[in-house]
């Protein structure tokens, strides 16, 4: 059976296919290593809101893909993981570019991590920072139950 990691790393290499919510909002794991995880998306007219600029939710998620996956690449066989908080800044309007979100782990302890997502643009430009507060899962925790 793949690691945690081993597993996002085939989702790089396309050899699984992306989580629903990757395809919803048309974002991809470019890169994964041992906390840390990029996500581009090339934004477009679908991710408007009513003003015409970037919907922030659509920020929001590509923040928390990348937070989320820079932590589970830490965890081992049979864990799993939650996010119980997440905060966003909103920097600069965005209406038309490729963005990068790279999430890298902060503080990792046994059941809390803290991990951080720069979002910038083509020109390296700062669109936002994000920040989360991750819970490891074990046992009847992980299991869904």
């Amino acid at each position: 059976m793949p690691t945690p990691l081993d597993a996002l790393q085939q989702l790089v290499d396309g050899k699984r296919p992306p989580p629903p919510i990757a395809a919803l909002i048309g974002f991809t794991l470019n890169a994964v290593s041992p906390g840390e995880a990029v996500i581009e998306l090339a934004t477009g007219r679908q991710h408007a809101n009513p003003m015409g600029a970037l919907h922030g939710g659509v920020l929001c998620d590509i923040a928390d893909a990348a937070m989320g996956i820079a932590y589970a690449s830490t965890l081992a066989e049979g864990e799993t993981f939650a996010t119980v908080e997440l905060k966003i800044n909103f920097l600069k309007p965005v209406w038309a570019a490729k963005l990068r979100a790279t999430g890298r782990i902060i503080k990792r302890g046994k059941t809390l991590g803290f991990v951080e997502c720069d979002i910038t643009d083509e020109e390296q430009s700062l669109v936002a920072r994000a920040s989360s507060t991750c819970m490891t899962l074990r046992g009847e925790q992980a299991d869904g139950r």
